[in-house]
């Protein structure tokens, strides 16, 4: 008889000590026990785990869990092991006696869930034998790495669908926190899914109330910030971009008598135990983080989450967003946006995604570089200053990566059997720099160099230390001595072998197999995150539907009563004190900085007032309107109105950055237009100079 829902609660209230499931879970887990195949998102702290684990308790045979994250997998088999559940994972922590161990507790039957990685199953092995064990049921844990689409997209997960035929194609639950439908039609592709089932639930928080406020400069984030945590009460979460913004906003937070503390990954292991313990503690007020604070920090009343900067992709956002208010209780969540924020995340998507051209490019420049066998010694930035443009050292990174895995290069382990040497002392300095006694050793060690090399010692020769004669200690003796040779200027070395090999010189980079279809769409896959991400900072709706519509969850609607634009409740940045306003005031046309605060916008739509200079740049800026108003055969106010020209004209932007603050420049206009109106501000600041 199959075990039945009822049979389910049960097993939840005896082992985990719930007394019911919540509505998402427990339609997963009536899925699951139907024999259906099952696509589960719900966000995180929504008790994903629950809907496998409990199933899994009850089904008669092994439950495979392949989960991406090694850290993860040991803390759910450790969580399960301390309730007495049958659990043992399987990941490249253990040794091949260990693995074999735990196959064959699965086998006697010991086991009801076994978490494996998915590079486990490369050679098929594995798999054959789950097998040949038996499998009620796959799980596939954060499943949205099988896609492209996904935000945290893992080729290793594209073997899953094929593992779960190697399984026999049991029943299979895929589970994610966060899945656009894009993304849950492609994991149910990739996994080949029969007619799954898919529930999505609990993104809706009612409890917790959505602010964005806009900002031009850091001084407006922070003057921001500050107000935003002294109108709040209790704990906060303070997200930045990188560890110099975190330690740089930590002291911001210092200074307003903010009591705070910094967290980011830079931190060794006592001191970000020491801060995790202060904010648990409640010691300080708020932390200011990287990402790298929440996994695993559940702090239940937290009341605000700000972040500092735009988030890459609105799951992400979501997801951080998200650690606010887990109690239940009124919680705001805070974005302080600025337009250029934006060109952050698209400096790292290019890089992490280099064009094609940039990659033909590298790999010309490494067979320039190559030895005659082929080794690259070059770095990656001093490949970058080889190249033609405006290439940076992350795309010579990536473009490296991508021709490794099509096969164009190897990455090879450094050898300790053989090292590079070039001589760089002449004859007469060395007889007179190691005449003493002391000296004998590297003296002849130098010899035995020069016997091995002769003069193309200065260019450089492969030597085996072993091969020396004794005395010298071999690869464990010799590289000391060349150390001390080296600290003296007498010569250069290495290791020979390791880094880079190109495996032939003979192909082409256009006969490299790239797959570039798949470079272009998961670089427009993540440029179109990052644009939801702003079209939610932009949008005049309500924020909350924004949030659902995008994940998918039908609670979403068109107005609440938890966000800025719903209930008309939008926060301010802090007013600037008076002496700034003076010294701001006091500002000739060419001390104008585009990064500098400027006054407010009236309400009106009325020109602010312009000097001379400003009024012929905006007549400047009128004509060049005009000209792309006939290009495109538009009115030229579509282009830009003569509010906006003005006060481009008065604050005279320096970078397409400070440009996308002024007000009627919105991210379309900004990418059509920016560049040719910035060359008409540029022309006129030279010719003032003038």
């Amino acid at each position: 008889m199959s075990p039945t829902l009822d049979d389910a609660r049960a097993t939840l209230r005896t082992h985990f000590g719930y007394s019911d499931f919540r509505p998402g879970q427990e339609r997963a887990v009536e899925s699951i026990l139907g024999g259906h195949d099952t696509l589960v998102i719900l966000p995180t702290g929504g008790g994903k785990s629950l809907c496998f684990q409990v199933p899994a308790l009850l089904m008669p045979k092994l439950t495979v869990v392949i989960s991406p994250l090694i850290s993860l997998m040991k803390d759910q088999v450790d969580a399960l092991a301390a309730r007495g559940l049958p659990a043992a994972f399987i990941n490249s922590t253990l040794s091949s006696s260990e693995v074999s161990s735990r196959l064959a507790r699965a086998q006697r039957g010991e086991l009801k869930l076994l978490y494996v990685a998915p590079e486990r199953f490369d050679s098929g092995q594995a798999a054959e034998r789950l097998r040949g064990i038996g499998v009620s049921l796959l799980a596939v844990d954060e499943a949205h790495c099988i896609s492209e689409w996904g935000h945290d997209f893992r080729p290793s997960y594209l073997r899953v669908g094929r593992v779960r035929e190697l399984l026999g194609a049991p029943p299979t639950i895929a589970l994610t926190a966060t899945a656009t439908p894009e993304v849950r039609r492609d994991i149910a592709r990739q996994l080949q899914l029969r007619e799954p089932r898919t529930i999505i639930s609990g993104f809706d928080r009612a409890n917790l109330h959505y602010h964005v406020i806009r900002t031009r400069t850091e001084a407006d984030k922070d003057r921001a910030l500050v107000a935003a945590l002294g109108r709040a009460d209790g704990l906060a979460v303070v997200y930045a971009s990188t560890r110099k913004a975190v330690e740089r906003i930590t002291s911001v937070l210092d200074a307003a008598r903010i009591p705070a503390a910094a967290y980011h990954a830079g931190l060794d292991d006592e001191r970000r135990h020491a801060v995790q313990d202060a904010f648990m503690g409640e010691k300080v007020r708020a932390i200011v983080a990287t990402n790298a604070f929440g996994m695993g920090i559940d702090k239940s009343n937290v009341r605000v989450v700000l972040h500092h900067a735009m988030p890459g992709t609105l799951e992400a956002y979501y997801q951080e967003a998200g650690r606010a208010g887990r109690d239940g209780q009124h919680s705001d969540c805070v974005l302080l946006h600025a337009f250029p924020d934006r060109f952050t995340h698209e400096f790292f998507i290019k890089g992490a995604y280099p064009e094609r051209p940039v990659v033909e490019q590298v790999y010309s420049a490494l067979q320039r570089n190559a030895d005659t066998t082929g080794h690259v010694s070059a770095a990656p930035r001093d490949v970058a200053a080889m190249m033609r443009g405006d290439v940076k050292e992350r795309e010579v990174e990536s473009a490296i990566r991508i021709l490794i895995a099509a096969g164009g290069l190897r990455s090879e382990p450094s050898s300790n059997g053989r090292v590079y040497v070039r001589l760089l002392a002449t004859p007469d300095r060395i007889k007179r720099e190691l005449a003493t006694a002391d000296d004998a050793v590297e003296r002849d060690l130098l010899r035995a160099l020069w016997r091995v090399g002769g003069a193309t010692l200065y260019t450089g020769v492969g030597v085996d230390p072993d091969g020396l004669p004794p005395g010298f200690g071999g690869s464990a003796g010799v590289p000391a001595l060349l150390d001390a040779l080296e600290a003296r200027q007498f010569l250069t070395w290495e290791r020979s072998g390791g880094g880079l090999r190109l495996a032939d010189f003979g192909t082409p980079a256009a006969a490299l197999r790239v797959d570039w279809p798949l470079l272009d769409r998961r670089r427009a896959a993540d440029l179109a995150k990052l644009e939801s991400v702003q079209r939610y900072a932009y949008t005049t709706g309500c924020r909350r539907g924004f949030i659902l519509r995008y994940f998918g969850d039908p609670a979403a609607r068109t107005r609440c009563e938890g966000c800025d634009n719903c209930l008309g409740t939008h926060l301010a940045t802090a007013p600037e004190s008076t002496p700034a306003r003076a010294r701001r005031a006091k500002r000739t046309n060419g001390e104008r900085d585009a990064q500098a605060a400027t006054p407010k916008p009236s309400a009106s739509d009325a020109s602010p007032e312009l000097s001379e200079n400003d009024a012929r740049l905006f007549g400047s800026l009128k004509q060049l309107r005009s000209a792309i108003a006939r290009e495109e055969q538009v009115p030229a106010y579509v282009v830009f109105p003569d509010r906006t020209l003005a006060e481009m004209a008065l604050r005279r932007p320096r970078s397409l950055a400070a440009m996308g603050g002024v007000r009627g420049v919105g991210p379309a206009k900004l990418e059509k237009y920016g560049p040719r109106f910035l060359t008409v501000i540029h022309s006129s600041n030279e010719t003032e100079a003038a």
